[in-house]
């Protein structure tokens, strides 16, 4: 992801306030649906962005229809607005974003185009005629913390991780947790790069948590550096946005992947039919519809890939990763029994459970 998303800690704190919204006004597209796409970064980055044109190319499959694309389009006015602008004036009248910084032009643009549908992944912008969307990686770095767990012959995991704040602490605790279904002793050491891309930070995070003695090496990061470290040294990784088993197929055991399609197709279905209805929250999706996994490696035994597969059927039957009672590290209260982490909390969350240590 891009480093500009970070402003998303603020913006998710208005998540609770967000019920005193009115309802949206209703949108009905003009003329049939013809979709184009506006990717961030290199369509074969191998993270963010060539998830999102994989998603496109299957699009293109289910859809029957081409749908053409423009990428490496950085965070500004000047670089979206005008391959957005030549999509809109060629008759494209459903454009996919796929960046946090892309959410004010879109809101502008959507004012512009009444008449033309806007989708935006990492966005934070909504309107009747635009719609952000987002996933609860939470729930596949537990998943993939199982399998970490699975793997690790010492209990000791790290994890390579950009920044601080909600949607990257979010994955750490989740992770730690995962492990714990496992093996409840296993601890998860994080190590914050300070950027979204930068290999040879990764890199070296990689290295100082395997000189630890960790066996094991997450991340919510964008490259696959730390599970190439990882490979070269002997030991296991999981990754994320994709399966980065197509960097190091021996290391990797889990990868929480996107698979835009999941959801965008059933968006762009009911655009056409006229029935869509964007949230005034944006959409923030649960797996099997936009995130998964992919799992797992030969590290991860029969029996603890089939708890993997209980605990993903779980989810998606309602389980929530974050359900009291839950403490933080330091024996402070943050979920009471019987209840539920809120949304509200998920982005502004500042604290890590017991088994997360970090490290800068």
């Amino acid at each position: 992801m891009r480093s500009s998303i970070v402003k998303a800690v603020v913006a998710g704190s208005l998540l609770a306030g967000l019920s005193a919204l009115p309802a949206l006004a209703e949108f009905k597209l003009d003329g049939d649906p013809k979709v184009a796409m506006i990717i961030f970064g290199p369509k074969n980055d191998g993270g963010w962005s060539q998830a999102f044109d994989e998603a496109r190319v299957r699009m293109e499959e289910s859809m029957g229809t081409k749908i053409p694309f423009v990428d490496s389009i950085p965070e500004n006015a000047t670089a979206i607005r005008p391959p957005v602008e030549l999509f809109i004036q060629k008759g494209y009248n459903i454009i996919i974003g796929s960046a946090f910084g892309y959410s004010d032009t879109f809101k502008e643009l959507a004012e512009q185009y009444p008449n033309v549908a806007f989708l935006n992944g990492a966005g934070i912008t909504n309107g009747p005629n635009l719609e952000s969307f987002y996933g609860r990686t939470y729930e596949t770095q537990y998943l993939c913390g199982m399998a970490a767990a699975a793997a690790s012959k010492t209990g000791k995991l790290g994890f390579v991780a950009a920044n601080p704040f909600g949607l990257v602490n979010w994955t750490v605790n989740a992770y730690e947790l995962g492990a714990k279904q496992i093996n409840p002793d296993a601890t998860t050491t994080v190590i914050f790069t300070g950027a979204w891309n930068d290999p040879v930070k990764e890199r070296a995070a990689a290295e100082a948590l395997i000189e630890q003695g960790i066996d094991v090496i997450g991340q919510h990061v964008d490259t696959p550096a730390a599970q190439i470290v990882a490979e070269e040294k002997g030991v296991w990784s999981t990754g994320h946005h994709r399966d980065l088993s197509e960097f190091a197929p021996k290391a990797v055991q889990c990868s929480s992947v996107w698979v835009w399609d999941k959801f965008l197709d059933p968006e762009i279905q009911k655009i056409a039919a006229g029935t869509w209805e964007p949230s005034p929250y944006g959409a923030f999706f649960h797996i099997g519809n936009g995130i998964d996994i992919a799992c797992c490696g030969d590290q991860v035994s029969e029996e603890n890939k089939a708890k993997i597969m209980a605990e993903r059927q779980a989810i998606i039957d309602g389980k929530h990763v974050f359900a009291g009672p839950l403490a933080d590290r330091d024996g402070n209260e943050k979920v009471k029994g019987g209840e539920v982490l809120g949304d509200g909390d998920l982005w502004q969350m500042d604290w890590y459970v017991d088994g997360v240590v970090s490290q800068q």
